[in-house]
């Protein structure tokens, strides 16, 4: 298997004088799937098509497979891209589609109709071949677009937000099926899209992103428990966010002042930089608190019970905080929640703890937010 990795050395984009993304430098390993994870005008696409040629970087340059790519056009670059609109030729059969790529490279008829044969079976499409793109469902076209950017043979697949019109059950199964094929192929995929699902699910690493800069590159699992950012801990999942200061730190363990909230406590980055005094925003996850009792020792939250809904495999509530006012988010799995059926009314007193494993710490000004309801970035700062 060639190389594909690809490397951004310093890239910058600007249009006029609007810089579309600050300068970035970033490695993506031969074989990884990664993805570029953030809101709508962060960026995201404009380094996806910096990579692919559809633009050239104001500064930097792009490598793919060590080979620096300044004045390689699109068509010569090892790369293939999949579109959000797929760009499939509808008065077509799908042969002629997967086809049509080797056609323009001179490639004989024979091999290509070998070819495709071979990667619609690899998508599952056996037998499709003579059929026109107008007959088939939204999850068959994706799958054509895949065999047929897979079928020029790339180093590079370049994916632009591809799962986005389809309905969420047909999501939720291409996810499975692009990972499969990802696998089976190991060409580097390189994803964009703004749904957190899509990226944790089927990403070797992700990069989340906001107002043209990367926030923070991680594993799923390690993006999801230790954000880097305020933005980060904010954009991927849900969290409950407080305000602090802090009291005594004892390697990652920190006690903290939630003034009228009382003394929390949570975990710290080693990188953090947060010292005794300074102000401090706590991040809980909704599923990392529990109904407890009053009195009972660790860090706990008392509440008054606004809403509850019932969302198939949790039970989620919307409580007040008595202290502060703010709005407490607790998502119940079912056995919990059957325990305080009774209980889980409007207008009830609750209170609330957590392990202080599970509560990130991050300085107060830890980067830029986002606000949870319109996935807009409210604050910006350095990272």
């Amino acid at each position: 298997m060639e190389d594909g990795s690809v490397r951004l050395e310093k890239v910058v984009m600007r249009f006029g004088d609007f810089t579309a993304i600050d300068t970035t430098t970033l490695e993506i390993g031969s074989g990884e799937f990664f993805s570029f994870l953030g809101p709508s005008g962060c960026g995201k696409t404009t380094l996806l098509n910096m990579i692919s040629g559809f633009l050239v970087p104001s500064e930097g340059r792009v490598l793919i497979g060590g080979e620096p790519m300044g004045g390689v056009s699109v068509n010569r670059r090892p790369t293939a891209m999949i579109f959000q609109n797929l760009a499939l030729f509808p008065l077509m059969t799908v042969f002629e589609n997967i086809e049509f790529g080797l056609e323009v490279r001179g490639v004989d008829r024979k091999a290509r109709r070998e070819a495709s044969e071979r990667l619609l079976a690899l998508v599952a499409l056996e037998g499709s071949g003579p059929k026109r793109i107008s007959e088939l469902s939204g999850g068959q076209k994706q799958r054509v677009a895949i065999a047929r950017a897979l079928a020029v043979e790339p180093r590079v697949l370049l994916l632009d937000e591809p799962l986005s019109a389809l309905d969420l059950k047909l999501r939720q199964h291409m996810r499975a099926e692009l990972k499969a094929i990802q696998r089976k192929t190991g060409i580097t995929f390189i994803y964009i899209t703004h749904d957190q699902g899509e990226a944790l699910t089927m990403s070797d690493r992700v990069a989340v992103m906001s107002a043209g800069r990367i926030q923070q590159v991680a594993d799923p699992v390690t993006l999801y428990r230790s954000p880097a950012t305020g933005f980060v801990a904010a954009f991927v999942g849900e969290n409950n966010r407080l305000e602090t200061t802090l009291i005594e730190r004892q390697g990652e363990r920190v006690r903290l002042d939630g003034c009228a909230l009382g003394e929390l406590a949570g975990r710290v980055a080693a990188t953090s930089g947060l010292h005794r005094g300074d102000r401090a925003a706590l991040y809980i996850r909704p599923e990392h608190l529990r109904p407890v009792d009053e009195g009972e020792s660790g860090p706990t939250l008392a509440a008054t019970l606004e809403a509850v809904h019932f969302e198939g495999a949790w039970v989620v509530l919307e409580a007040r905080l008595e202290a502060s006012g703010e709005l407490l988010r607790v998502q119940l799995g079912h056995e919990i929640s059957r325990q305080y059926t009774d209980t889980l009314v409007a207008g009830r007193r609750m209170i609330f703890g957590y392990d202080p494993d599970d509560a990130v710490v991050l300085p107060e000004d830890g980067g830029p937010r986002v606000d949870e309801a319109t996935g807009e970035v409210v604050e910006a700062g350095d990272v």
